[in-house]
């Protein structure tokens, strides 16, 4: 009975049950009608069991220094300097809008605060500018997926604690694969910039003004070669590099640049606080659910199954990127990651994938999803800061998506793209 829970769990998605309440009815029912009410008390013991980890913590510390740098007007430093560089390209705005996601990237670690903060800021410059607002929100959507590739990315700490791998190698796994990511939706720009003749944003900036512009984002900048150098150098662990960026923030802020206030630190703590309670709560919930993924035994047939299909890995890497990318568009990447990653994480391991590469294939396929209609979160995000509807920003943004896509496969197949840099520096074999 026990392998209906993942049907039943559909089920009250598409009931409109939230992801939370979905994750814990749904085995609990089965549970109850199974008369295993001692694995049901186990289930529930579990939520908390799945928060009470100190990896996790590495979750919300990130959060806090994300709602921290963005308080206190280092979003804005970022896209200045963003836009110093590119600002005299055609398109220039919506170029600063992917390298502005590529930097806020290695301080945040989260598709939402990116969608958030930089769309609130490049959202009306660039509508002022003479673009759709349709357009501004589906590239603000398409790039902050960025945000969880490159380090220091949230779902690599949740997918490192559920399948015991090194947090490092994953953030060191997931640079070269943002970083083509953003190059990707840069080129789309390029392309529709050149046929739709978008508008230049500024002139194009001496080297001295470029200078200054880099000055003024040094120390915002500074920020993942802390959070990177230090993990790598053995320094600290990521939970403890996350406590150094929120303290960093927090200096940075109210001493160098004096951009934040005492005051407004009680509304950062408390925006911090609910959006790591939402993630935290998600993830103790499909700890949870976990648990009776394994009683279940469906992990076990779910290997049998795949295998019955075809042995070719090659196959079956793209048979499962397309069940990826559909759960994508309904699931949350982090839920996602705890529920599939045990079922499907062995079976590929054991065909000789490795499974670092393994992590960001599923990491980046995930992380895209979110922002693919039907149920994309920045979809919904981007909607609210720009006031467009989601059914427009989900027709304006499949240009991206496409390319986005075509990294998900060059990533899959091309092994070194994810794989070298943690071989070069002895993180992987």
């Amino acid at each position: 009975m026990l392998i209906w829970f993942l049907p039943v769990f559909l089920v009250f998605l598409l009931a409109g049950l939230p992801v939370f309440f979905g994750l814990l009815f749904a085995p609990g029912i089965l549970l109850w009608l199974a008369g295993q009410e001692r694995d049901l008390v186990l289930l529930y013991r579990n939520v908390y069991n799945g928060m009470d980890s100190f990896p996790l913590m590495a979750i919300p510390f990130f959060m806090l220094a994300g709602e921290l740098m963005n308080k206190g007007g280092i979003t804005l430093r970022l896209v200045e300097f963003s836009q110093a560089l590119m600002g005299h390209f055609r398109g220039g705005l919506a170029h600063v809008n992917v390298l502005s996601s590529m930097l806020f990237a290695g301080l945040s670690g989260s598709a939402v605060a990116d969608t958030s903060a930089l769309g609130s800021m490049l959202i009306p410059a660039m509508e002022k500018q003479g673009y759709t607002r349709r357009f501004a929100a589906a590239i603000t959507a398409a790039s902050s997926v960025i945000g969880p590739i490159i380090p220091p990315s949230g779902i690599m700490i949740i997918y490192a604690y559920v399948m015991g791998e090194s947090v490092a190698a994953l953030f060191l796994a997931g640079i070269v694969p943002g970083v083509l990511v953003g190059l990707g939706l840069m080129a789309v720009v390029k392309v529709m910039a050149d046929r739709y003749d978008f508008p230049v944003a500024t002139r194009k900036q001496t080297w001295g003004e470029r200078g200054r512009a880099s000055l003024r984002a040094f120390f915002p900048l500074l920020t993942p070669v802390i959070i990177m150098g230090g993990i790598l150098l053995g320094i600290f662990t990521p939970t403890e590099a996350a406590a150094v960026a929120v303290a960093y923030a927090l200096f940075i802020g109210l001493f160098v640049m004096r951009t934040l206030k005492l005051s407004e630190i009680p509304e950062v703590l408390s925006r911090a606080a609910i959006t790591s309670a939402v993630v935290l709560l998600l993830v103790g919930a499909a700890m949870a659910f976990k648990t009776v993924v394994s009683l279940s035994h469906a992990p076990e047939m779910m290997a049998a199954f795949i295998l019955s299909l075809t042995d070719n890995p090659l196959i079956l890497l793209f048979l499962i990127n397309l069940l990826l990318f559909a759960v994508g568009m309904f699931l949350d990447a982090g839920p996602a990651i705890i529920i599939l990653g045990p079922i499907l994480g062995p079976v590929f391991v054991g065909m000789g994938v490795d499974p670092i590469h393994f992590a960001i294939i599923m990491s980046v396929n995930l992380t895209v999803g979110l922002a693919t209609p039907p149920m994309g979160l920045v979809l919904f995000v981007a909607s609210s800061v720009s006031g467009e509807k989601v059914e427009t920003i989900s027709r304006a943004i499949l240009p991206f998506l496409a390319v986005e896509i075509l990294m998900i496969f060059l990533i899959t197949y091309i092994p070194a793209i994810s794989m070298t840099v943690p071989r070069l520096t002895g993180f992987a074999d």
